[in-house]
């Protein structure tokens, strides 16, 4: 088994490591992800500029890869060729979790997403927690979870163009209340533009605003993460709405 591990937080980040080392259990790790912080890049392909990728190494002395491309690059150039044999992409552990809207945004999420538009299955793995949250996360649970997650892709695959979006409770092992299969729910964004001034004067701009929250409907990822569950989404590259297609031929196009 040939696992590729990414992030969007950047390879020296403490949620990948702590992924790497419960992948580890399950096959073969290559890691490949950002030289940087990449949060909120969405769906990223770049192609106006060469992509470099360098050797480095992780806090617990294990060889990785770093690229000055997106997670979602870092993925592809995995697939097309600098590693070899791919099997399974596991993309996480986010700092933060990505739930409902936030998917669009997510460039954790959207490194599963490239793994499965390459044809290998794609898991985004988040830790949930709060605004209010301070001091160093434990992301052993999470880890944990993901291993699970990835164990039953292994055993069971996954259908094409589907990936699982999982979404963890930051909490102990023992106080997680269980497993929830969930819709992707709805965000609620508080963004506000902050306008600033340069010392010459002249303005430049910040997306400010409060932590999101999210509706707290039973049955989504939210509503499941928020009790204490933790939450798998499955995802699809599919984005039609297909009750609006249906209406939409009713439209007259043609004056």
């Amino acid at each position: 088994m040939q696992i590729l591990v990414t992030n969007d937080d950047g390879v020296q980040a403490p949620g990948l490591l702590a992924l790497a080392q419960e992948m580890r259990k399950l096959g073969e790790v290559t890691v490949l992800a950002p030289d940087r912080n990449w949060s909120a890049s969405g769906h990223v392909k770049t192609m106006h500029k060469p992509l470099r990728v360098h050797d480095t190494r992780l806090a617990d002395g294990n060889p990785a890869l770093t690229s000055d491309g997106a997670p979602s690059d870092c993925v592809a150039l995995a697939l097309l060729g600098l590693v070899k044999d791919i099997d399974l992409v596991v993309s996480g552990i986010n700092p933060h979790a990505n739930i409902g809207d936030d998917v669009t945004y997510s460039g954790t999420v959207t490194a599963a997403l490239e793994a499965v538009l390459g044809g290998v299955p794609g898991i985004a793995v988040s830790v949930h927690t709060t605004s209010a949250f301070q001091g160093e996360r434990d992301y052993g649970s999470s880890a944990r979870a993901a291993r699970r997650v990835a164990e039953l892709v292994i055993a069971n695959g996954l259908p094409p163009r589907l990936a699982l979006n999982v979404n963890v409770p930051h909490l102990p092992d023992e106080e997680i209340k269980g497993w929830r299969v969930t819709r992707q729910g709805v965000r609620i964004y508080k963004d506000e533009l902050v306008v600033m001034h340069d010392p010459k004067g002249k303005p430049f701009y910040w997306i400010g605003g409060e932590y999101p929250t999210a509706h707290l409907d039973e049955g989504s990822d939210y509503y499941a993460i928020e009790h204490g569950y933790i939450s798998v989404t499955p995802l699809q590259l599919d984005m039609t709405n297909h009750k609006a297609l249906t209406d939409l031929q009713e439209w007259k196009f043609t004056p």
